[in-house]
């Protein structure tokens, strides 16, 4: 089996290199190689790359995620969000191709305390949840052979994130201010990935299994309450790291105006995703615990 990824070196991405390996002979473009297109904005290089590698799956993990940016860059995040999974869509369906593709608890406005299920009326708030909802739907509208994972709150040891961003501030200050009225799940990059093998290895087999789910880490939490646990578990590890914040300070979403607009509730339900494919996703805490280990050595 051949797979296509696309988006290698981001936080997911990364961590796909590792779970996809064992399904079969990967081939991973990046943005600027020669040859083959890793770029989400050169569409037309997108169908070249697809109609040259022919592979029996694209897993797309590239996208615009500066959520505020987006809001003064729509068309930059409408063509990487929207029109290149569109594309990817199109040229899988022509090859036969599965194709898998994220997407964001952004869709959804927020309301609420429920955790969202897949069948809810998506709401987008911003830019960037839009862009992200179009792609999904112009995926579902052109290739019946696909995956899509919603997820919230990512994270990992690699690239930058609300946890490395933590340590760093709390290094410097002694008092942090964190949002603790919005709620989600943290959810590492290396869950993603595994779930997305142990996924498509099943979809392969059972066609019927293809669709949309929620995928975050059990549990919830709010950005406050996130905020605590990283600097708890980097005391606890000690390490290089050596926290100077005595404080963390629990403050409203208004307290920090943004550009973008984002969901108070963020909650995902992956029962769907669980039952589907026999899985028991992990408490949000362990995961957050191995990604500070690394971080702290």
């Amino acid at each position: 089996m051949k797979i296509l990824l696309l988006g290698k070196n981001g936080q997911v991405g990364w961590e796909l290199l590792r779970s996809l390996a064992p399904l079969g002979e990967l081939v991973a473009p990046g943005r600027d190689d020669p040859g083959l297109c890793g770029d989400l904005s050169n569409l037309d290089g997108l169908a070249r790359t697809v109609q040259t590698v022919r592979p029996d799956v694209i897993v797309n993990a590239a996208a615009h995620t500066a959520v505020d940016r987006a809001e003064s860059e729509a068309e930059l995040a409408h063509t990487l969000n929207a029109l290149a999974p569109g594309v990817l869509a199109q040229e899988a369906n022509k090859i036969g191709a599965w194709l898998v593709h994220y997407s964001t608890d952004y869709v959804f406005d927020g309301s609420g305390s429920r955790p969202w299920v897949e069948t809810d009326t998506p709401a987008p708030l911003s830019v960037y949840g839009r862009s992200k909802l179009e792609g999904e739907r112009l995926v579902q509208a052109a290739c019946p052979q696909h995956l899509i994972f919603r997820t919230s709150w990512v994270y990992a040891a690699r690239g930058g994130n609300f946890a490395k961003t933590m340590l760093r501030l709390a290094q410097e200050r002694e008092r942090l201010t964190v949002i603790n009225d919005q709620f989600g799940a943290p959810t590492g990059a290396e869950l993603i990935a595994d779930v997305t093998a142990h996924a498509l290895r099943q979809c392969l087999r059972q066609p019927r299994d293809a669709g949309l789910y929620h995928l975050a880490a059990a549990g919830e939490t709010t950005w406050h309450g996130y905020a605590n646990q990283v600097l708890d578990l980097a005391r606890l590890n000690g390490g290089a790291i050596k926290i100077k914040a005595t404080e963390v300070a629990p403050v409203p979403t208004s307290a920090f105006p943004t550009a973008a607009r984002r969901p108070l509730n963020s909650r995902l339900d992956c029962q769907k995703l669980q039952g589907t494919f026999g899985l028991a996703l992990p408490k949000w805490e362990r995961g957050l615990g191995r990604m500070m280990g690394e971080v702290c050595l």
